[in-house]
């Protein structure tokens, strides 16, 4: 299948408009519509009900927009490993959620990987706690770095960083008791949280905010009222400004950090050098 036509189709897909599908592929609107077409006849299926003035996509539209998505990205993936310069020797490929991509000392890792393996190509990606396992799985990665631990047969884990989830309030002194009139923002940040988020019967309200970013919880308390329970590297700062207020007697939650890999991994001698790299947390700056 050619690729543009799933590319076309996105487009048309995204816009809802051939014409400005058209313009933003540097495109003739005819041109659209003839890939559009021939995809369609591929298929066997309309992908778009064309109404005038109301271009939307069908039931079988809606069933292949993952799919055309997914082998894009496959594709985009497959092209980079492939022309790797003679400069590079292989690609590695990393993923985490958007969450702990946010975590301060990620980027030093990175770049003391890239000091460490001068012949190696790295690719990082943010994926959803709930894909993780299985891009490692289908090889899409070749290392994950996540908080929950998964249990597959064949990976290997090892522990590279532990922290505290602390809560913290936009007012000074508060205590248990007086959690009930605050606004409860929730970071959505893995299983093992999210049970013991549920333990704590004070904190079972509707958040005003869910976030699965560090970075947009704080931002809110830092221009709303409300508590909310938020790893300690990235409220440290805040707290020692006295711009947010740890509450004392809250719990607090210890949280871990993996990396996550496939023995089996024909890059497992890549990996194996990665893992030798020290890692290390530390607080998030205002840059």
């Amino acid at each position: 299948m050619d690729t543009e036509l799933l590319r076309t189709f996105l487009e048309v897909g995204k816009t809802r408009h051939f014409g400005r599908a058209a313009e933003s592929l540097y495109l003739t609107q005819s041109a659209v519509s003839f890939r559009i077409r021939q995809l369609e006849s591929q298929l066997g299926s309309a992908l778009f009900s064309r109404q005038r003035g109301n271009v939307h996509l069908t039931p079988a539209g809606e069933r292949l927009l993952p799919y055309a998505e997914s082998i894009l990205q496959t594709w985009g993936r497959a092209r980079q490993d492939v022309v790797l310069s003679e400069s590079y020797m292989e690609q590695i490929a990393i993923g985490a959620s958007s969450s702990v991509w946010e975590l301060g000392g990620i980027s030093d890792w990175v770049n003391d990987l890239h000091g460490n393996l001068p012949e190696a190509a790295f690719r990082l990606e943010s994926i959803s706690r709930q894909d993780i396992v299985r891009a490692l799985l289908e090889k899409s990665i070749d290392i994950a770095l996540l908080g929950d631990p998964p249990k597959v047969e064949g990976f290997s884990l090892k522990q590279v960083a532990s922290f505290e989830f602390k809560l913290v309030a936009t007012e000074p002194g508060l205590t248990f008791e007086s959690l009930n009139t605050q606004p409860l923002a929730y970071l959505d940040w893995g299983t093992r949280f999210s049970i013991e988020h549920a333990r704590i019967s004070e904190l079972q309200k509707i958040p005003v905010l869910r976030a699965s970013s560090s970075r947009i919880v704080l931002n809110y308390l830092l221009a709303n009222s409300g508590m909310a329970y938020l790893p300690e590297p990235v409220i440290s700062k805040t707290v020692d400004a006295n711009k947010l207020f740890i509450v004392d007697d809250a719990p607090v939650m210890e949280q871990s950090l993996y990396l996550c890999w496939n023995d089996r991994h024909e890059k497992i001698d890549f990996i194996q050098q990665l893992l030798a790299v020290p890692f290390e947390l530390r607080t998030t700056t205002d840059d």
